[in-house]
């Protein structure tokens, strides 16, 4: 709200953009939560849990081990080479390429490590392994 001091009876003509701002920044958070939610909630997996877990990483790919051994490149179900040869053309566009690897805990450790070598492979350099934060036990 806008005070003058003195007796000046001139209207404000002036647009006030604070408040503006403030609703645009809202719908962005509301919006950049809920794409997050919809997209996990797609394909579900069952992650595994750590406490020492990091924040979560903004990804430009992300690829998805279901315990049935699917593959999916973005909600695309893909085979192992297929994911490769895309993965590989996508880093020719963006050399930045992050990949987020969301795979089942029920998985064997060996697979998992599979699917990690074909996003090396690929040429993806920056990965991180998709983890749930679990408590930790007080002492």
């Amino acid at each position: 709200m806008a005070a003058k001091i003195g007796k000046s009876d001139d209207v404000i003509s002036e647009i006030n953009i604070i408040p503006f701002v403030d609703i645009v920044l809202v719908l962005l958070i509301i919006f950049m939560v809920t794409s997050t939610a919809i997209v996990k909630a797609a394909i579900k997996v069952e992650l595994p849990k750590a406490a020492a877990a990091g924040s979560e990483v903004n990804a430009t790919v992300n690829l998805v081990f279901t315990k049935e051994r699917e593959l999916f490149v973005d909600g695309q179900k893909m085979s192992t080479e297929n994911a490769g040869a895309a993965l590989a053309a996508r880093v020719k566009d963006s050399p930045d390429l992050q990949a987020v690897i969301s795979a089942d805990s029920s998985l064997p450790y060996g697979e998992v490590v599979e699917v990690v070598d074909m996003v090396k492979l690929s040429g993806v350099n920056t990965f991180a392994l998709n983890i749930e934060r679990r408590s930790v036990a007080s002492k």
